[in-house]
C-alpha cells in the first residue's frame, strides 16, 4: 500500500479552503476494506470530496488519458471534458484547459488513480485493483455513461466493475459492494447497504441486467436526502 506523496496532502489541505466538507449518510454500514464503491460522477466533484473528506483507505478508477502526462490531460479536458460532457463551447474548452491542464495532471500524479482503458488494456486495470482490493483498500468507480454530459437523474451504467467483481471471486474474494450517490445541492453523499458478490450470482442475472438494476438503485438514493 503506498502512502501519498507530502506534497499531495499539502496540496489537498490547500484545496479544503475552498471546498467545503460534504456530509456521508450510511443507510447500513460505512466501507471498511476491500469493498467496490459505485457511484456518480458530478462532473469533478464527487471524486475531488472523496479524495479530500473520504476516510477510508481507497483507489479511484479514472480514464487512463489523464494518467499519461500534460499533452494527454489537456487534449481529455479540452476536446471531451470540457466540449463533450460539459458542454462548453470549443474555444472556452481549449482557454480552460490552458489553466487547468497543469493543475489537473499535478494533481493526478499524487491521486494514484487507477488507469481505465476501452481496449485490451482493461485487463491491467482489474489485475492492479485486484491486488488493491486484497490489500485490504476500497475501490471506487464512477460507472455512469456520461458520453453525452453529467446527469442528475442517471442513464445507464457501464459493467466494467462486474469483471473485477468476479476476478476477486476467483481469487478467494467476496467484495462487498456500495451504491453511492452524491447530492451535490445539499454535498451530501448517500450510501446504500452493501450486497456481497456471491449474492448478486445468486440472483441469476447478466451484467447488463444487473447494471441496470443498479444504476435504477442509485437515483433512488437521492431520495433519502430531503
Amino acid at each position: 500500500m503506498k502512502k501519498k506523496k507530502v506534497w499531495f496532502n499539502c496540496l489537498k489541505a490547500f484545496l479544503k479552503i475552498f471546498i467545503r466538507k460534504p456530509k456521508f449518510v450510511y443507510l447500513q454500514d460505512k466501507p471498511d476494506k476491500s469493498s467496490i464503491i459505485l457511484g456518480n460522477h458530478v462532473g469533478a466533484k464527487a471524486p475531488l470530496s472523496y479524495e479530500l473528506y473520504f476516510d477510508c483507505s481507497f483507489r479511484i478508477w479514472g480514464t487512463h488519458e489523464m494518467n499519461d502526462g500534460l499533452k494527454s490531460v489537456y487534449k481529455y479536458l479540452s476536446e471531451v471534458y470540457f466540449y463533450q460532457k460539459k458542454h462548453i463551447n470549443k474555444f472556452f474548452s481549449k482557454l480552460i484547459s490552458i489553466i487547468a491542464a497543469p493543475l489537473a495532471n499535478l494533481f493526478y500524479k499524487g491521486l494514484q488513480l487507477i488507469p481505465t482503458y476501452r481496449d485490451y488494456r482493461l485487463r491491467k486495470s482489474i489485475k492492479e485493483s485486484v491486488e488493491v482490493l486484497k490489500e485490504g483498500q476500497n475501490v471506487i468507480i464512477f460507472p455512469e455513461d456520461s458520453s453525452d454530459g453529467y446527469h442528475d437523474n442517471l442513464k445507464s451504467f457501464f459493467s466494467g466493475y462486474m469483471l473485477l467483481a468476479r476476478q476477486c471471486y476467483k481469487n478467494g474474494l467476496d467484495v462487498k459492494i456500495y451504491l453511492s450517490y452524491f447530492v451535490k445541492e445539499k454535498r451530501t453523499f448517500v450510501m446504500d447497504k452493501p450486497i456481497r458478490y456471491s449474492e448478486i450470482l445468486k440472483m441469476n442475472k447478466s451484467d447488463k441486467e444487473i447494471s441496470k438494476m443498479f444504476c435504477d438503485r442509485t437515483n433512488q438514493l437521492r431520495n433519502y436526502i430531503k
